[in-house]
């Protein structure tokens, strides 16, 4: 183990899940239940867990590497990678030890090939794909977007079709799930995900060296630090209006960002790593820029489903999912859309809609159920670090042009 791994390393976190049906593992019907082991390595934590067929959470763990990543001030594959290689074994056998099955009764092991980092996704192919074949197991390869948009169907009685928002660190997009592995996609993000810009911004004002803010992830830091803050301090150019299409942009809002803060380092008479004394307000105004983006393009998505009747005029659903789905300002601003158009949110517990090894093993049991993609051969299987999800429809989406109304000032989000 490198020493900056030894000297932050987290203790592995398991536990049963808190909508867990049925605790006993070993009672009655519960044996002939088929059972999926999950692998969870395509960014910066490693993940398992065992689920059954009927969504229950037998046992799960996870390594988070984010005080790692928080001290050299972003990911580096190189150290996401040897954190994997150094704890997976340990999280999966502990999820196995906190289900109390063995790799026997497993149905399959399911793990996330695609997309993610190169160097973490192959940690996680190279020992499933050992454990498989030492076990005589069929394998699963998952797709990361689809687990998450499928989590919701574990927490919550929910059938096809659905609009799906992906927001993370690493992902935006806008999809309709019409069945497990049938996806229409609306729109993605055309450069950088949200988790992102908000994360480089909050690195740029130096916000770990905020007394409030030294523990926290960058995009946390801008959510707690805009609670207190004026949203209309400072007012952003929202991205990509002239565009009626769902696709996303933050790089560009990014650089205006950057471009406000050194005019107010300026007018501060600061230094760059010096913290502004308006920087709740910077904050404020940039969670808002971020927001009300997100909600124009979800927007048009509703009314192209709707226009299209890809989804029921009536008690549609709009699943949230994704890292930056816990941004409490973000899912009210969706809430208020949702409620205002008849649709309605749906958003897995928090601590599902970050990364995590029970999305994948739910994931592999949506696949077992369907018939899809379970392969008892591993010849040639190959990670993806780049993978679209489903049938691109984003260009469709842009002819047919559709103009969404104005959002009456927005104001309402921080009511």
């Amino acid at each position: 183990m490198n020493s900056i791994a030894k000297s932050v390393l987290q203790s592995v976190k398991h536990g049963r899940a808190p909508w867990l049906r049925n605790s006993s593992a070993h009672s009655g019907k519960q044996r002939f239940r088929r059972l999926v082991l999950g692998i969870e390595t395509s960014c910066d934590d490693t993940g398992a867990a065992v689920v059954d067929e009927s969504g229950c959470v037998l046992g799960e763990a996870l390594h988070c590497q984010k005080e790692v990543h928080l001290q050299t001030g972003g990911i580096i594959p190189v150290v996401a990678q040897q954190l994997h290689r150094e704890n997976i074994e340990q999280v999966v056998q502990e999820a196995l030890r906190a289900s109390g099955v063995s790799l026997a009764e497993l149905a399959a092991v399911a793990t996330t090939v695609k997309p993610g980092l190169a160097l973490s996704l192959g940690v996680g192919l190279q020992y499933s794909l050992s454990l498989v074949n030492r076990h005589q197991k069929p394998f699963i390869p998952i797709h990361h977007m689809e687990a998450h948009a499928l989590t919701i169907r574990l927490t919550h009685h929910l059938e096809f079709p659905f609009l799906v928002l992906l927001i993370s660190g690493g992902h935006c997009l806008l999809a309709v799930a019409q069945g497990v592995s049938d996806f229409l996609l609306l729109g993605q993000s055309m450069d950088i995900a949200p988790g992102d810009m908000l994360d480089k911004v909050a690195r740029r004002l130096s916000l770990r060296k905020h007394p409030e803010c030294h523990s926290m992830a960058g995009g946390k830091a801008i959510e707690h630090l805009a609670q207190t803050g004026n949203q209309e301090l400072l007012t952003f150019r929202l991205p990509m209006q002239q565009y009626r299409n769902c696709d996303f942009s933050f790089s560009g809002l990014q650089n205006l960002v950057n471009n406000a803060i050194v005019q107010k380092e300026k007018e501060e008479g600061i230094q760059e790593g010096e913290i502004l004394s308006c920087v709740k307000d910077v904050a404020a105004a940039v969670q808002h820029a971020v927001t009300v983006h997100i909600i124009q393009r979800t927007y048009r998505a509703m009314l192209f489903c709707i226009k299209n009747s890809i989804l029921p005029s009536k008690n549609a659903t709009l699943v949230l999912s994704g890292g930056v789905a816990s941004n409490q300002y973000i899912r009210k601003g969706l809430q208020n859309l949702a409620d205002a158009n008849d649709f309605a949110l749906l958003c897995p517990p928090p601590r599902l809609c970050t990364d995590n090894g029970v999305m994948i093993a739910w994931n592999g049991i949506e696949r077992l159920r369907a018939g899809l993609g379970v392969l008892h051969s591993t010849a040639g299987i190959r990670y993806e670090p780049r993978a679209p999800l489903g049938i691109d429809i984003s260009k469709r989406v842009e002819e047919e042009s559709i103009k969404v109304p104005k959002l009456k000032k927005i104001r309402w989000l921080a009511s």
